[in-house]
Formats: structure tokens, C-alpha cells, sequence
């Protein structure tokens, strides 16, 4: 527990940044599973308009601190690698 203002001030920021972290992630989370089922789907076109639509979301998420930048970069190259793949 802490014993000092300064560490329940941290423990209360703390307590919110979590909040809104978890809220972004779930939020990416979302998106990229609308990217999976256009791809499962099979459905070549929703799948590109889906990815378009996450693609912002995980970037976003990179600038925000809550995704590293090569962990989006894999996943967007992953992504794209199987909605060319639908086409062939």
C-alpha cells in the first residue's frame, strides 16, 4: 500500500491509464477481427475495406505507446499477405 501522496497520486494515474489502454487495445482488437472474418468470408473486397479501416486503428495504437511499431508492422504485412492470397 502506498505510504506517500505521491505514490497514491501515481497509483490513481495509473489506475485511469489502464483504463484507456485496455479500451484502445479492445478497440484494435475489434478491427482486426472484422479483418479476419472478411477474410474468412472469403469475400475479397470486404476484406481490403476492412483492412483499410484497422489500418489507422494500429498505427494509432503505436503512436498512442500501447502496440510496438514492428509488432502493427507484422500484423498489417500478415494481413495483406492473405487478402492477396484470397484473389489467387
Amino acid at each position: 500500500m502506498a505510504n506517500h501522496k505521491s505514490a497514491e497520486k501515481r497509483i490513481r494515474q495509473t489506475e485511469r491509464r489502464t483504463e484507456v489502454n485496455r479500451a484502445r487495445i479492445s478497440r484494435i482488437r475489434t478491427f482486426l477481427k472484422k479483418v479476419e472474418t472478411a477474410i474468412a468470408s472469403g469475400d475479397k473486397s470486404a476484406a481490403n475495406a476492412a483492412f483499410r479501416e484497422a489500418q489507422p486503428e494500429l498505427m494509432r495504437g503505436v503512436s498512442k505507446g500501447v502496440l510496438h511499431k514492428n509488432t502493427v508492422s507484422r500484423k498489417l504485412s500478415r494481413l495483406s499477405g492473405r487478402i492477396k492470397a484470397l484473389g489467387a
